[in-house]
């Protein structure tokens, strides 16, 4: 598994797809990062409708469901042991 920095200081326009599979996987990485910061979401969910939300939810928890064996979905993504 690939080990990406912890931060965002990231130039945005570093930021590229299609290039290559490496960074492609970096660039998305950066993305949800920036993405998921306080100042984003606390901008973007108020202003999404209802349909948008779900949708979000429904695209995010097929992502996880298809990707994680359900103790790896129970360790890091809701941070519980065992």
């Amino acid at each position: 598994m690939r080990n990406y920095p912890m931060n965002n200081e990231t130039d945005p326009y570093e930021i590229c797809f299609g290039l290559d599979r490496q960074t492609d996987e970096q660039s998305l990485n950066h993305f949800i990062r920036r993405f998921a910061s306080p100042a984003v979401l606390q901008t973007l969910i108020p202003r999404m409708t209802d349909a948008e939300i779900t949708e979000t939810l429904d695209f995010l928890s097929k992502i996880l469901g298809a990707h994680f064996k359900e103790n790896e979905y129970h360790t890091l993504f809701l941070d519980r042991k065992g």
